[in-house]
């Protein structure tokens, strides 16, 4: 997986969202930010001690108003020429350390999208939002 940086390009498709596109020798690759929250979450829901992801309130309104579950809930992809950053809110379980927890939700979310999508993560960014029991 070869993307240099110059080579990545963010483009507005057909549905709307918001795709990262990296041009491939057979043609161009076209991965959605929504993949790479997905993944994210995935990742960190994986990691023992985190409970639950934990949404922010303009994505609880979202999903109400949309009659759907939203599987990235409590995650932000930000990505530039170069790199993605990821920024996760999430409810730690009662009696973990929230701080050995925090670091294994960011190695494992790091190592999930960069296998997921050969991009760079510069940053994992963990917001321990409260606890579960």
């Amino acid at each position: 997986r070869n993307n240099t940086p110059q080579e990545r390009k963010r483009e507005i498709m057909a549905d709307g969202k918001e795709y990262i596109s990296c041009p491939d020798e057979l043609g161009s690759i076209h991965i959605s930010e929504d993949v790479l929250a997905v993944t994210a979450a995935a990742a960190a829901l994986e990691v023992e001690g985190v409970g639950s992801l934990a949404a922010n309130l303009g994505s609880d309104i979202a999903e109400l108003l949309a009659g759907k579950k939203n599987l990235s809930k409590g995650v932000r992809i930000t990505v530039t020429e170069s790199s993605v950053t990821v920024d996760i809110s999430l409810l730690v379980k009662y009696g973990s350390s929230v701080q050995a927890t925090a670091r294994a939700v960011q190695e494992g979310v790091a190592a999930a999208i960069e296998n997921a999508s050969g991009f760079t993560v510069e940053g994992v960014n963990v917001h321990v939002a409260g606890v579960t029991f």
